[in-house]
């Protein structure tokens, strides 16, 4: 019988095999890497906001406390959001007549609330509770970054699944004492071994990594 294909097929199929493996395993570690970089995730990046507020001054350089502004952080999935009347327990002497404060006074005016833009936005299919971990000695920093350090507010982290199983994993890298969680200096390193399972102990803290912790 003769031969239908010329020998040379035999290499064509070899390369298209191995180039279509190739070139699947590149477009997919291309997709890997898109789906962790901060076009997706949007770490780093910072959020026009309708008022440049800075964390770096109102913390960092005045030390307010975080729940002077976010007042249900303590208790509520949601930390809150700073209304016009917290804006104006200040600002309603201090820097009034500056432009920058132009649409918290118009808001006090007109009654409309200041629409902030969300930084930490987490999927929909995702529930976080703020009041849980902040109340099992887990700080703001742990999750938002060095805020005091932040002239414009940006998500410091990608909120990745596996970001948060690190912590749920492994609760005992970031407990911190309670008096403490609200610090936006505090450092792991300045607590022992012994003082941290202590703390452990305290909180119940326990490896919690099922689905439903989360996804609800």
């Amino acid at each position: 019988m003769p031969q239908i294909f010329h020998p040379s097929f035999n290499t064509i199929s070899r390369v298209s095999i191995f180039g279509f493996v190739f070139f699947a395993g590149l477009a997919g570690g291309i997709g890997w890497l898109l789906a962790r970089s901060p076009y997706q995730t949007e770490q780093g990046v910072v959020k026009p906001q309708p008022i440049p507020f800075s964390h770096e001054h109102h913390v960092g350089d005045i030390g307010i406390d975080c729940r002077f502004c976010h007042h249900t952080v303590e208790e509520n999935a949601s930390a809150g959001m700073p209304s016009t009347e917290v804006c104006l327990n200040c600002h309603s002497i201090l820097f009034r007549d500056s432009p920058i404060l132009a649409q918290v006074h118009e808001s006090e005016k007109n009654g409309d609330p200041i629409e902030w833009t969300r930084v930490h936005d987490l999927a929909d299919y995702a529930y976080f509770h703020h009041g849980v971990h902040v109340n099992a000695g887990i700080g703001c920093t742990t999750c938002h970054g060095e805020i005091a350090e932040m002239p414009l507010m940006y998500q410091a982290n990608t909120l990745h699944m596996q970001w948060c199983l690190e912590c749920h994993r492994n609760p005992e890298k970031y407990v911190r004492p309670k008096d403490e969680v609200f610090n936006p200096y505090w450092e792991p390193e300045s607590i022992d071994q012994l003082t941290r399972e202590e703390l452990v102990d305290a909180h119940d803290l326990q490896s919690r990594t099922q689905c439903s912790y989360c996804h609800r």
